[in-house]
């Protein structure tokens, strides 16, 4: 069996940094630190920081006074924030770069009287945490036949912005019914769009025209892992979502001479080996990796943590 692995694939920069922030504030200031809801969506990620002694919780009402709280990658509303400050809690905040930088085009494009949209999936801890940190209304659509049922006239002033963990690509058609539905509609510039997703929704429409089968690495409620196994399937690939390789099905790959294996954006390298290993169980596999991008994007981690080493 050949196996080729798309790249880009996995741990992207913000993802890196939140998981580096949980590990060095566990080192300056010992076990427990609480985590407000999952760092980032992979449970291997989740478990094995747990057992370096983080704590998971949904709410800041399930952390004790003065206790060192981190915020998601995901980012928080404001009314989170607030909350952790009137508790007293020593907050850390691990938000991805590239989600506050929409939270400050939301609050810039509100502040100048527009009415401001955000292109992205309901309930989405992303979603719910941008939505909190704009102070205006905030209207939500996910698809182009939400963007006809907006009861707003055509000459409202409009402001869009986006979820990260959408590409240029899932986002084009609903931008293009902005633009026709509304005649005073400004946005970011397509490059804002979060890098890491693009990339690796790039790197699967090369990689699905080379294999048989497409396995994508990361977990169920990851929206950038779900998108990545969408594509596969839109493109007529048998295409899977799996954890590890404990949850590869032989009959997937059995017929297959080619398999392609990707991976989201908060999958870590070892399950793509532990999948690996798991194939090779089946028989003998000959691994490449495509020719893509390379991502050097590194993230700057907060200032009480910056000296921190890692053991």
């Amino acid at each position: 069996m050949q196996v080729i692995l798309a790249q880009p694939r996995g741990f992207c920069a913000g993802v890196v940094r939140a998981i580096d922030i949980v590990d060095r504030a566990l080192v300056k200031h010992g076990a427990p630190v609480f985590v407000r809801h999952e760092i980032v969506h992979n449970r291997h990620v989740v478990e094995g920081l747990r057992d370096k002694g983080a704590r998971f919780v949904d709410e800041l009402d399930e952390v004790p006074a003065d206790a060192v709280t981190i915020f998601s990658a995901h980012g928080v509303a404001r009314s989170v924030e607030e909350e952790a400050r009137a508790r007293g809690l020593h907050a850390i905040d691990a938000t991805c770069p590239l989600v506050i930088k929409v939270h400050n085009q939301g609050r810039q494009y509100a502040a100048t009287g527009r009415t401001v949209i955000l292109i992205g999936h309901a309930g989405h801890p992303e979603v719910v945490g941008t939505m909190g940190q704009i102070p205006a209304p905030v209207i939500l659509v996910q698809s182009e036949a939400d963007v006809a049922a907006l009861e707003l006239p055509e000459d409202t002033p409009v402001a869009y912005i986006t979820q990260t963990t959408l590409s240029v690509d899932d986002t084009r058609g609903i931008i293009a019914a902005l633009a026709r539905r509304f005649v005073d509609l400004v946005g970011p510039d397509t490059r804002d769009i979060c890098y890491a997703t693009q990339n690796r929704q790039s790197a699967v429409r090369q990689l699905v025209g080379q294999v048989d089968v497409l396995l994508v690495i990361g977990a169920l409620n990851s929206s950038n892992s779900n998108r990545l196994r969408e594509i596969g399937t839109e493109s007529g690939l048998p295409s899977y979502l799996i954890a590890d390789g404990s949850e590869l099905n032989p009959d997937w790959v059995r017929d297959a001479a080619v398999v392609g294996i990707t991976a989201g954006a908060s999958a870590p390298e070892a399950m793509v080996e532990d999948v690996l290993a798991a194939l090779r169980r089946l028989g003998p596999v000959e691994v490449t990796t495509m020719a893509g991008r390379e991502e050097n994007a590194e993230f700057r981690l907060p200032p009480e943590l910056a000296n921190v080493t890692v053991g």
